[in-house]
């Protein structure tokens, strides 16, 4: 990857976790029920993977390797921003992790839909030939 591919991933990255910020106030989402927050998760989740799938789709050479880059991506700048908000400005420390878990659950995703759908569409793109 290019960068300018890093710096514009970083980029969306951070603003993609800024407006999740704000949509969570006043209480970073802790002012919803589990079960609603279950919901959104599950939604997300769908929609996290088809973003996932079109991005991976675009990618020609370096799939696998491209898609473990993603994963950092989609995992690190969170859980650092997270940290320093939930963790360090909030005073949750490392226990942000249980007491936001609808955000732990996403520090995990990726690493597990990211390259196993790389993988699929490299063998797809395989039979397809």
């Amino acid at each position: 990857m290019s960068l300018r591919s890093h710096v514009r991933l970083g980029v969306i990255v951070t603003a993609v976790w800024a407006l999740f910020w704000l949509l969570g106030w006043p209480q970073y989402y802790q002012q919803y029920s589990t079960r609603w927050m279950a919901i959104f998760v599950a939604i997300l989740a769908l929609l996290f993977w088809g973003l996932v799938i079109r991005m991976l789709r675009s990618i020609k050479r370096g799939r696998i390797r491209k898609s473990i880059i993603l994963s950092i991506y989609f995992t690190v700048p969170f859980f650092v921003y997270d940290y320093v908000y939930c963790g360090l400005y909030l005073g949750n420390g490392m226990g942000f992790l249980l007491k936001y878990w609808y955000l732990t659950i996403y520090y995990i995703i990726p690493w597990i839909v990211v390259p196993l759908t790389a993988a699929w569409i490299e063998r797809k793109r395989a039979v397809d030939r």
